[in-house]
């Protein structure tokens, strides 16, 4: 529900573009469920037949209602199911796994408390600004801060589970800790582009689901395939 709802606010700030919203919406649910029974092979193929239906929906737009182009159009719809769906799908392989509730969890702590960390230490010793042109207020300071609390985070969580131990834990708390930021400023380049602060009102003062998920969405991918390196 919450990818629908990501893709929903992606749509909503390009709504000049005309995305093809039935598209990506049968394009996620099909990843979904790929994830869900099959595996990264029934991925893959529910990706590439999105592909196809994505240009038959797309064409039979009438002229008018397609914004400024078909090829626009397209372009936003694939990025939002390759960018949301694909997230969505590595997080629901990545709960299938052995032990895959404990990796969900531990890949989120290290993004949530990393990513606070960050924010807390950029206010209190940052200087020297990380991405001016895409996001303002993060610091140099405040992501390598970021980037030790995440790692301690998901090695501390290894620590207290057999099955991952602390070596694990610091593998895959690099993974996180580095692919976290850039889903964050991967999302502010996209509200940057459509010149909104946020990318709904979901969670009230706090935005919409996609920032709330969008370093998230990274991390557990990262996490994925992360793990099987590990393993």
């Amino acid at each position: 529900m919450l990818g629908l709802v990501c893709l929903h606010e992606l749509f909503g700030m390009y709504a000049r573009v005309r995305p093809v919203r039935l598209a990506a919406f049968l394009a996620l649910i099909g990843l979904a469920c790929a994830a869900s029974f099959g595996g990264e092979r029934q991925v893959l193929l529910a990706f590439a037949a999105f592909l196809p239906l994505l240009f038959l929906l797309a064409a039979t737009l009438p002229a008018a209602g397609r914004g400024p182009s078909l090829t626009a159009s397209m372009s936003l719809t694939a990025l939002g199911v390759a960018w949301i769906g694909l997230g969505i799908a590595f997080a629901i392989l990545l709960r299938d796994l052995d032990h895959g509730g404990g990796l969900v969890l531990a890949v989120l702590l290290g993004t949530f408390i990393g990513d606070t960390a960050a924010y807390l230490g950029g206010r209190l010793i940052g200087t020297r600004p990380l991405a001016p042109g895409i996001s303002p207020n993060k610091t140099v300071e405040g992501l390598a801060i970021g980037i030790v609390v995440a790692v301690f985070t998901v090695w501390w969580y290894g620590l207290g589970a057999d099955w991952m131990g602390g070596q694990r834990g610091v593998l895959l708390g690099v993974a996180v800790a580095l692919a976290a930021p850039l889903g964050d400023l991967f999302e502010s380049q996209v509200k940057r582009d459509a010149g909104t602060k946020d990318t709904g009102t979901l969670f009230g003062a706090h935005g919409g689901a996609l920032d709330r998920l969008d370093a998230a969405l990274f991390a557990l991918t990262a996490g994925y395939w992360t793990w099987l390196l590990v393993m």
